[in-house]
């Protein structure tokens, strides 16, 4: 009877310990980089995190095909935008740093957040441009209310929605 008592205590341990570093190598594939200012945002911190996850797996460094810089992967001309409307100075040099890219990314979302209610619309406007996303909303066959999209059509911008929708799940499960 003990050495069974021992056995399971000892399974018990085990399954404990690989839970831990099962949860441990979970996290460190899901960081949560510059949480001063994406706290400062004011957006939910996972959804800033599925952003920077989905667009560059936090690679600061990274220039897309089409331009797009950085961890929250801007264009140039989007972070210029984001700086005129916040009264700061543009500097296209410093995009490759993370915490001026991830700042006027965390802008940007939340200036979409604010245009588009609608998360999965914001999300998708993050992507596919805002004026895209626009037009979307005023056709009947992509949104039934203008603000919500019923279907994206772009299977890039579709993929992207997704994939920043399972991130977000994967950060809440994992910090909430």
């Amino acid at each position: 009877m003990r050495k069974i008592l021992f056995s399971l205590i000892g399974i018990i341990v085990c399954a404990a310990i690989l839970i831990a570093v099962s949860f441990y190598l979970w996290r460190s594939g899901f960081p949560r980089p510059y949480r001063e200012i994406v706290a400062r945002s004011g957006l939910e911190e996972g959804l800033v995190y599925a952003v920077m996850k989905s667009e560059s797996d936090f690679r600061e460094d990274v220039v897309s095909s089409a331009g797009a810089v950085g961890l929250m992967q801007l264009l140039p001309a989007t972070a210029e935008y984001v700086c005129q409307m916040h009264h700061r100075e543009f500097d296209p040099t410093r995009l490759k740093e993370g915490a001026y890219n991830a700042e006027l990314g965390c802008l940007y979302l939340k200036y979409l957040l604010e245009r588009f209610p609608c998360q999965r619309t914001a999300i998708a406007a993050y992507n596919a441009g805002e004026g895209v996303v626009e037009k979307w909303l005023k056709e009947k066959k992509y949104s039934i209310d203008g603000e919500t999209l019923k279907r994206i059509p772009y299977p890039e911008t579709r993929r992207y929605v997704k994939k920043v929708e399972k991130n977000f799940k994967i950060y809440r499960f994992l910090y909430d």
